[in-house]
């Protein structure tokens, strides 16, 4: 199956409701977790402006496991009681930071980064790990992300059967 990436047009909700749409055909009829976090994380990191990071952490049964993503290298194990990612597994609430150096214990794996959203991914009571997306502009994400961005892991975590 060919896909093929569409600008994103109208509002902001608008725009994270046909970003969904193609979330959704990108992973079709897919289970597996890395081809479909690779594939959502490219999808995610080119149609959103103003971002420097956008990818997965995949829980191991003991911390953080970096796995697919774009952009910089990143750190590669995030204990669950360290930083936006381990606060947003740990808590299962989605963590929506204005400015990372006023977040008690951020990890800075990218000094670039500015803001941070992170969202978490459960499969029932099971944690899968989070979905991060970063950004070089200080308060970059709204309510608005935060609900297109829920509903694109929605997608994802759905998609794992």
């Amino acid at each position: 199956m060919a896909f093929t990436a569409t600008e994103l047009t109208g509002s902001k909700v608008e725009q994270y409701r046909q970003l969904t749409e193609q979330a959704r055909g990108l992973v079709f009829e897919e289970s597996d977790l890395v081809a479909n976090a690779a594939n959502l994380s490219a999808l995610v990191y080119h149609a959103l402006p103003e971002v420097n990071w956008v990818g997965f952490y995949l829980y191991d049964g003991t911390e953080l496991v970096v796995g697919p993503f774009q952009g910089q290298p990143a750190c590669v194990r995030i204990a669950l009681s360290a930083g936006v990612c381990g606060a947003a597994a740990t808590t299962g609430e989605t963590q929506r930071v204005a400015d990372v150096h006023d977040f008690p214990g951020h990890i800075a794996c990218d000094a670039s980064t500015r803001s941070e959203v992170v969202v978490p991914l459960y499969q029932g009571e099971r944690l899968i790990g989070v979905f991060d997306l970063d950004s070089p502009v200080t308060d970059r994400f709204d309510a608005e992300d935060q609900a297109g961005l829920e509903a694109i892991a929605a997608v994802f975590v759905n998609s794992l059967g």
